[in-house]
């Protein structure tokens, strides 16, 4: 049955770009409070991981700083780290901030299936904002591990096809969430032909809501945890008015 969503993407609507907007604006209005706790959520579950990366470098940034008029003068970790160190230093940024992408990927999948209960009438047990991540700890690795690899492979073709795939990679997070028992291949190649299918509408509208998710940096970028759910609620939308759920009883509130 899961495979219908191959079906449903071939009968799948195009949306109206300002119809996604305006549609958008209202449920993050109205479910603002649930937005910004899943941002604040995602915030201090970063905030640890943060400190292990950085802390490490923060007498660094001290004897650079104290030594910011002396123009002889030469960072000592030069020497005292070796370039094993360095490495190892910068594999650890890159396991956490993979974790970190899979812990994201849990909590706002959290939120998108909460706003098709809420906004469709759904009853569905969602579970907790890490149930996602418990239940497809494997099969999120391997699709987060799929999409670096094909956006490295895209940016290797000197950049140009980056611009292509990046609207396809963005379709593989929401296809998994209402998808969960499609395999990985299958959900790539779901998500490849759905954005094939809009795929001027889908980047667009992916650049528009970047921008507006992005507004909150204008107030010293704390501002950023009110707006930045704001693309899932726009990715949702535009889902749901084009591919649609499963249930035919559903009743869209918006």
């Amino acid at each position: 049955m899961e495979n219908n969503i191959f079906q449903k993407i071939e009968n799948s609507k195009s949306v109206d770009f300002g119809d996604v907007i305006s549609k958008s604006f209202e449920l993050y209005q109205k479910y603002f409070t649930q937005g910004l706790t899943h941002s604040l959520i995602a915030l201090l579950v970063v905030i640890p991981f943060l400190i292990v990366i950085y802390l490490p470098l923060i007498p660094i940034y001290a004897e650079m700083l104290q030594n910011s008029g002396d123009p002889y003068y030469t960072p000592s970790f030069v020497d005292d780290y070796s370039v094993g160190i360095i490495v190892v230093w910068y594999l650890l940024i890159f396991v956490f901030s993979f974790l970190m992408q899979l812990v994201n990927m849990s909590i706002f999948g959290h939120f998108m299936k909460f706003l098709r209960n809420e906004d469709t009438g759904r009853n569905e047990e969602i579970g907790s904002y890490f149930t996602l991540l418990k239940d497809h700890f494997g099969k999120l690795l391997l699709l987060s591990l799929a999409s670096m690899g094909i956006a490295i492979l895209a940016a290797l073709l000197c950049y140009l096809p980056i611009f292509y795939v990046m609207v396809p990679l963005h379709w593989i997070f929401p296809i998994f969430i209402f998808n969960e028992k499609l395999s990985v291949s299958d959900t790539i190649k779901a998500a490849f032909k759905f954005a094939n299918k809009h795929w001027l509408l889908f980047f667009g509208l992916g650049f528009v809501c970047g921008i507006l998710a992005s507004l909150g940096a204008i107030v010293c970028y704390i501002g950023m945890i009110a707006t930045m759910f704001f693309t899932y609620i726009a990715t949702y939308v535009t889902y749901r008015d084009s591919i649609g759920f499963d249930d035919s009883s559903e009743e869209i509130t918006v």
